[in-house]
């Protein structure tokens, strides 16, 4: 209670210089259906962090352990991190899709004469490549289905930097 009254105080003292930084200022003052879509999309681009962020670092990093070890210590060192990242990422990549499936639900909007917007249109393909990871995903974790073809996560990695790219061209 007594950070949400400061925080409100700060927020009305710095007008302007709190927008942008913290989600939190329109999560405070939403009620009802809001604070469950503002609530989602925070839980959303937490588990968005921790997939891409995998990723980023698969791509980026763990790739490259084989120039520096031998096979045997690159087999051993990878499987003793993905003994942990098995725990954690695919269900952060099954509450990413849900709650994005939500938050589409949710600004769509209704489709007019003319067609699609622009924003629409972007949306629906984000929304589909996020359906496609979690199918992806799904096929793998649940029923043991290895993907047939980009079996490296190089592909993956690249889909979520598009849909990061589109997140952001939607609003423009």
């Amino acid at each position: 209670m007594v950070l949400s009254i400061t925080y409100m105080n700060l927020s009305k003292q710095y007008e302007g210089s709190f927008r942008g930084l913290f989600p939190y200022n329109t999560l405070l003052k939403a009620k009802g259906p809001a604070i469950i879509y503002e609530t989602i999309h925070i839980v959303h681009i937490f588990s968005v962090f921790i997939y891409g962020g995998f990723l980023f670092v698969d791509v980026l990093f763990l790739s490259k352990m084989r120039e520096s070890l031998s096979a045997d210590e690159h087999a051993r060192a990878r499987e003793a991190i993905m003994i942990h990242v098995r725990k954690v990422v695919p269900y952060s990549l099954f509450v990413a899709v849900g709650t994005g499936a939500y938050m589409f639900t949710q600004v769509f909007a209704e489709v007019t004469a003319e067609g699609m917007s622009r924003f629409q249109l972007l949306l629906s393909l984000k929304a589909f490549l996020g359906l496609w990871l979690g199918f992806r995903g799904f096929n793998q974790k649940v029923f043991g289905i290895n993907p047939w073809l980009f079996k490296s996560h190089l592909f993956p990695f690249a889909l979520v930097v598009v849909m990061i790219l589109l997140s952001q061209l939607m609003y423009l």
